[in-house]
C-alpha cells in the first residue's frame, strides 16, 4: 500500500493494497520492536464480474474508462459456488432472500457461538436474479408537524439535549428533495450516473470523492469530499483527535455526546469534508471484536441514543453524518466473507435499533457493511436497505457502499445509492456502477427513475445539510499526498475542543474499586508510575500508520477510525505536572517486562500506579498477532504480572487501564493491595489530563462501563468464530438472539465481575421518590393508533411506521429523586431498566431510560425519565409490528444492570 498522510518518510515500507479495506485503508509495517503491525495482502472478498449489459457508454467527470467486461451469462461466478435467487422486494416477512433463520419470538437459543478452527461455512450465496425490474419511489412519511410535541426543524438547528421534543425533519427534507429533483432535471444519464459512482481510490484528496458535474455553478454541482473518521478528520493536519465511542458511550451524558458531535462536524466542515463517515454502532456483540472501541457499547439503547445526540451534533455544525455498518459487522475475521443469521425480532430489537434512531436525528446517509447478512451480501440486501430503512424506518437520504463492499451493478435495484470508493477493486479502473450502471438502464435491466432517485436522494443530502451555499469551504486537505504543498493548505481547525476531549476524557472514566479512600489523591509525598502505557511512544503519537501499533498510552484503536495526533498528553506528562505542584517526589519505569526493577520501584513509595492497556482494531492491520480482533481478553505487555509484581511490594497500587473493551482482570482484581482501579478506555489526545483530573478528585468520577467485565471470557455468550479457508464464507449464527452483555448473564444467572452500567464515585447517592404518569397529548394526534396499541395490537404495516410520532412521543413520565449523601461534589448515572413479562420472551432487564445529574453534599434533585410506546414493545414478527406484550411490565431505577434502588410498574392502559 502506498504511504499515507502522516508517515515519516524513510521509516515505513510500501506494501500492496488490500483488496477489502474499510472506509479507507493505509498501513504500513513497522520495525520497531514494539507491538507492530502486519498489512493484510489477502483478497478478502470474492470479485464477480456482471454481464447483463449489454452496452455501454462513457461516464460523465469520471474514473471509469473501460466497464467491465461483459458477456451474455447473467451472474458471473465467484469464490463460491452462486445460486441466482430472486429476492423478495419489500416482503414484509422476509429475513432476507432464501435463508431460513429462526423468528420465534418465543424461544430465544440457548446455544453459544465458539471460538472455532473448523466454522460452520455457507455453501451458497443469495443473489438477485439479473431481469428487467420496475420500480417506484418510496413515499414520504406522511405524519405533519405538531407544534410543541413534533415540530419542523431545520438540521442546523435540533432541539436542545434533553428536551422532549420529537424533530420533524420532513419539511426540510421536503425542500432539499424539491431542490435536487429540480437540479437533476438537466443532467445526462451519465452525468446522474457519476452521483452515485465514486471516483476511484487514491484519485481525489479525499478518501471517497463523487466527481463535479460543470459548470459547478450553473446547471452542475461540485460533487463530494467523504472523509473518515468517527473519532475526527482522518488523514488531516492541526485536527482534534477525540475520545473514541466507547468512551464517548461511557459518560452516559447527553450533552458531552452532542457537544463532541458538534465539534467534530465542525472539524469536518472547515476542512471541505461534506461527509464524515461516522457515527459507528456495531453493537459490540463480541467482546473481542476489532471495531467496538469505534462503536458505543453493548446496547442497543444506549448505542440508540449515543448515535442520536451524535449525529444532531455533527449536522448541526452542517457535515453530513453517515450511520454505519449496515449491518452485522460484528467481528472483523473474514468480514468480507462471512454470513451473520440473524431472527428478524433480534435484528429489529438489537441492530437494527440505532439505525432507526439515526433516522429520527436526521441522517443524511448510511454505509452498508462488508458481511453478508442471512447469506446476501449487506450491499445487496434488499431486505435491509428497502424494506428496513426505506420503508419501515421511511429514510430519505442516501445508502453508501463501504470502500469494495459493492458486489454487483444490481445493488442498486436493492437499495444502494452510492458506490464508494468508485472503483470495483482499489486502482482497478473499473466499477460496478459507472457506464455498468448506465448500460443496465439502457438495455432495460435497471429503470431509468431508479437512477433518478439514486442521485435525487444524493443531491438532496447535500442541499438538505445546505452545503450548496457559496460559502461552504472548500477540499483545503489531501488525504494521499499530505507532502503537496499545492492541495494541503494546513488549515488549522482545532479551535478550543480540547476542552471537550479533557471533559468527556474525565467523565468517561469508570471507578472500578476504591479501598480505604485511595482515591483521589491528596499531595501524596511520592509516586511511581509503572508501565508503558504510562509514557509517549519512541517516535512520537503518530509511530505508526492508522495507530496500527501499541508502543506508549492508548488514546485510540487502529484503523480507518483513527486520525493523526496533533498532539498526545500522557499520563507521566500529566501527573508530573501535578507532582511538581504538590512538591511530591516522582518516578517511573517504563519497561512491561523488568518485574524485579518495577517491584522494587514501588517500595516505600506512597502510591504506585501501574498503567496497563489493550488494543484492537481493523483487520487489515495484524498487530502482535491480533487480525484486528483481539486473540484474548488479557493485558496486553504483560500487564496482568506486571501489576502483581508491583502489588507485591506496595500496599497502595493503583491500577489505570486504557483498553478498547472489556478485559478479564481476575488475576489481580482481589488482591489486597490493589487498592483503586480506573478504566480509562481509550480517551483521545487529552487521555493524560483526563486521568490525572481524576486521579485527583478534579473530577469525581462519573463514568459507567457500556459493556459487561465477565469473570472469564466464555462467560460471554458469543465467542469469536476464526479459522476457514481461504474461499469459505464463515456462518455466524447469532444464536443468543436478544441475550447480548448483561442480559445474557441476567438471563443465565452468570454472576459478572463488574456489571453493564457500574461505576463508583468518590461520593454517594441515595434514591427515594418514585412517581410514574401517563402523558396525555391534548392534541389527539393518531389517537387510532394508540388505542389499538393500548389494547396490544401491533403497529400497522406502512412507510414511515417504525418511526412514527405516536409510537415514539413520551406517554409515560418517570421522576424520582437523587440525594448525595457523601462529602464532597459529584455526578450520578441514574439508569432504568424495564423488566418485560416472561412470556413476551424478553431478558430479565433492558436499558431503556437513563439521565445525569450534579449534586452539591447534601443536595437533592428531582430526575425523569420518559418512556414512549416504542420502548414499552416487542417486536411481533408475524404481524411485522411493534405491540405491547401481554401482562404486566415492571422497572427499576437504579446506579447499574444490577443495582436497583427503586421498582415500579408502568400502568395497564389496556383497561382504560
Amino acid at each position: 500500500m502506498v504511504a499515507s498522510n502522516g508517515l515519516l518518510k524513510g521509516l515505513f515500507i510500501l506494501v500492496p493494497f488490500v483488496s477489502a479495506a474499510s472506509e479507507s485503508v493505509s498501513a504500513t509495517s513497522s520495525a520497531s520492536a514494539v507491538s507492530t503491525a502486519v498489512v493484510s495482502t489477502s483478497t478478502g472478498s470474492s470479485l464477480v464480474s456482471e454481464s447483463s449489459a449489454l452496452t455501454t457508454s462513457s461516464l460523465t467527470k469520471s474514473f471509469i474508462s473501460s466497464p467491465i467486461p461483459v458477456s451474455s451469462a447473467s451472474v458471473p461466478s465467484s469464490v463460491v459456488p452462486v445460486s441466482s435467487v430472486s429476492i423478495p422486494r419489500s416482503s414484509t416477512s422476509a429475513i432476507s432472500a432464501s435463508v431460513s433463520v429462526p423468528i420465534s419470538s418465543a424461544a430465544i437459543p440457548t446455544t453459544k457461538a465458539t471460538t472455532t478452527s473448523s466454522p460452520s461455512t455457507l455453501s451458497s450465496i443469495s443473489t438477485v436474479s439479473i431481469s428487467s425490474n420496475t420500480f417506484t419511489p418510496f413515499p414520504t412519511p406522511s405524519q405533519s408537524s405538531v407544534p410543541g410535541v413534533f415540530p419542523a426543524t431545520d438540521p442546523n438547528s435540533p432541539p436542545s439535549v434533553n428536551s422532549p421534543l420529537i424533530p420533524d425533519f420532513a419539511p426540510a427534507w421536503a425542500a432539499a428533495y424539491a431542490k435536487a429533483k429540480d437540479k437533476i432535471s438537466n443532467f445526462t444519464l451519465d452525468e446522474k450516473v457519476s452521483v452515485a459512482t465514486g471516483v476511484g481510490w487514491m484519485n481525489g484528496r479525499c478518501v471517497g470523492n463523487i466527481p463535479a458535474v460543470e459548470p459547478t455553478t450553473g446547471r452542475g454541482w461540485p460533487g463530494l469530499c467523504l472523509e473518515d473518521s468517527p473519532l475526527g478528520v482522518r488523514f488531516g493536519d492541526f485536527v482534534t483527535s477525540f475520545p473514541t465511542g466507547i468512551n464517548t458511550a461511557a459518560t452516559f451524558n447527553r450533552r458531552l455526546i452532542r457537544a463532541r458531535g458538534y465539534a467534530m462536524g465542525q472539524e469536518h466542515k472547515s476542512k471541505g469534508v461534506n461527509v464524515a463517515l461516522g457515527p459507528m454502532m456495531n453493537m459490540g456483540r463480541i467482546a473481542q471484536g476489532g471495531r467496538n472501541w469505534e462503536g458505543f457499547g453493548a446496547d442497543p439503547f444506549l448505542t440508540g441514543e449515543a448515535a442520536y445526540e451524535t449525529i444532531l451534533g455533527m449536522q448541526a455544525a452542517g457535515v453530513q453524518a453517515c450511520a454505519k455498518h449496515l449491518i452485522n459487522n460484528e467481528q472483523e475475521h473474514k468480514r468480507t466473507q462471512e454470513s451473520s443469521d440473524v431472527d428478524d425480532r433480534t435484528q429489529h430489537e438489537i441492530y437494527t435499533h440505532p439505525f432507526l434512531k439515526s433516522v429520527m436525528a436526521g441522517v443524511a446517509s448510511m454505509m452498508c457493511s462488508y458481511n453478508l447478512v442471512n447469506g446476501t451480501y449487506a450491499c445487496e440486501n434488499d431486505k435491509v436497505m428497502n424494506d428496513i430503512v426505506k420503508r419501515e424506518y421511511g429514510f430519505q437520504g442516501y445508502i453508501m457502499s463501504d470502500w469494495q463492499a459493492t458486489h454487483s451493478t444490481i445493488s442498486a435495484i436493492t437499495g444502494l445509492d452510492m458506490t464508494m470508493p468508485g472503483d470495483v477493486t482499489f486502482g482497478s479502473g473499473t466499477s460496478y456502477f459507472g457506464p455498468n450502471l448506465t448500460a443496465y438502464v439502457q438495455n432495460g435491466t435497471i429503470p431509468e427513475p431508479r437512477v433518478d432517485d439514486m442521485a435525487i436522494r444524493i443531491l438532496a443530502a447535500w442541499y438538505y445539510l445546505q452545503q450548496d451555499v457559496p460559502s461552504y469551504p472548500k477540499v483545503n486537505f489531501d488525504a494521499f499526498r499530505p507532502d503537496d504543498e499545492t492541495t494541503n493548505e494546513h488549515v488549522d481547525v482545532q479551535d478550543d475542543h480540547y476542552k471537550i476531549v479533557r471533559e468527556i476524557g474525565a467523565g468517561s472514566v469508570v471507578l472500578l474499586k476504591n479501598l480505604n479512600n485511595a482515591l483521589p489523591l491528596n499531595k501524596p509525598r511520592s509516586l511511581v508510575l509503572v508501565g508503558s502505557d504510562a509514557g509517549p511512544g519512541k517516535i512520537g503519537p503518530n509511530q505508526f500508520s492508522d495507530q496500527g501499533g501499541n508502543d506508549g498510552v492508548l488514546a485510540m484503536g487502529w484503523g480507518s477510525g483513527t486520525s493523526n495526533f496533533t498532539y498526545l498528553i500522557t499520563p507521566l506528562e500529566a501527573i508530573q505536572a501535578r507532582a511538581r505542584q504538590d512538591r511530591t517526589s516522582i518516578s517511573w519505569i517504563l519497561d512491561d517486562f523488568n518485574l524485579p526493577r518495577a517491584g522494587n520501584m514501588a517500595i516505600g513509595r506512597s502510591a504506585a500506579i501501574v498503567f496497563i492497556n489493550s488494543d484492537s482494531g481493523e483487520e487489515y492491520i495484524t498487530v502482535d498477532g491480533n487480525e484486528g480482533d483481539r486473540k484474548n481478553l488479557t493485558a496486553w505487555h504483560g500487564g496482568d504480572n506486571l501489576v502483581n509484581a508491583v502489588a507485591a511490594q506496595n500496599k497502595n497500587t493503583i491500577v489505570v487501564v486504557h483498553s478498547v473493551g472489556p478485559l478479564i482482570i481476575e488475576p489481580w482484581i482481589e488482591h489486597p493491595n490493589v487498592t483503586a482501579v480506573l478504566w480509562a478506555g481509550a480517551a483521545g489526545e487529552e487521555t493524560g489530563n483526563a486521568i490525572t483530573d481524576v486521579l485527583y478528585g478534579d473530577w469525581n468520577p462519573s463514568g459507567r462501563l457500556p459493556y459487561t467485565i465477565a469473570k472469564q471470557a466464555s462467560d460471554y455468550p458469543a465467542q469469536l468464530v476464526t479459522g476457514g479457508q481461504p474461499a469459505d464464507i464463515l456462518n455466524i449464527p447469532y444464536t443468543e438472539g436478544l441475550e447480548i452483555d448483561y442480559r445474557h448473564f441476567d438471563a443465565r444467572n452468570i454472576t459478572p465481575r463488574f456489571e453493564f452500567g457500574f461505576g463508583l464515585s468518590y461520593t454517594t447517592f441515595a434514591y427515594s421518590n418514585l412517581k410514574i404518569s401517563a402523558i396525555h397529548g391534548p392534541d389527539n394526534t393518531q389517537s387510532g393508533l394508540i388505542s389499538a396499541w393500548n389494547a396490544g395490537k401491533a403497529s400497522p404495516i406502512g412507510q414511515g411506521s417504525s418511526t412514527a410520532l405516536w409510537l415514539h412521543r413520551p406517554a409515560y413520565s418517570v421522576t424520582f429523586s437523587v440525594t448525595n449523601t457523601g462529602s464532597r461534589y459529584g455526578g450520578d448515572i441514574p439508569q432504568l431498566y424495564l423488566h418485560m413479562p416472561v412470556s413476551s420472551g424478553e431478558p430479565p432487564s433492558i436499558l431503556r431510560g437513563f439521565t445525569n445529574i450534579e449534586l452539591q453534599p447534601g443536595e437533592t434533585k428531582t430526575a425523569t425519565i420518559n418512556l414512549s410506546r416504542y420502548d414499552l414493545s416487542i417486536w411481533d414478527v408475524d404481524a411485522q409490528g411493534w405491540r405491547r406484550p401481554n401482562g404486566t411490565i415492571s422497572f427499576t431505577v437504579g446506579a447499574s444492570s444490577r443495582d436497583g434502588r427503586l421498582d415500579g410498574t408502568i400502568p395497564d392502559t389496556r383497561r382504560s
